[in-house]
């Protein structure tokens, strides 16, 4: 039997177009001035920039995705400017 566990989690996703950058909130609420860590992914030769955003108790809050459009599959790219632009 396999130790893998599949659930659907609630998940903050944004997206801004203008900036090219997605942002995924895995913590329920983040507090300003929380993220007191960051730390860069080496991607090697792919475009786009991925930040992890940490807490000052080494807890993941977020990632932030710059080149979105580079890095992320074009539906959820469509997908989150349609829900972001409903009133």
């Amino acid at each position: 039997m396999s130790d893998y566990v599949e659930k659907s989690l609630p998940m903050r996703v944004t997206y801004d177009a203008e900036a090219d950058a997605t942002y995924i909130q895995v913590a329920t609420a983040i507090a300003d001035g929380e993220a007191t860590r960051q730390v860069e992914c080496d991607l090697g030769d792919t475009e786009g920039t991925v930040i992890l955003d940490f807490n000052n108790e080494g807890r993941l809050l977020g990632v932030e995705i710059l080149g979105a459009s580079v890095l992320l599959p074009n539906n959820l790219l469509i997908e989150l400017t349609v829900n972001t632009n409903r009133p």
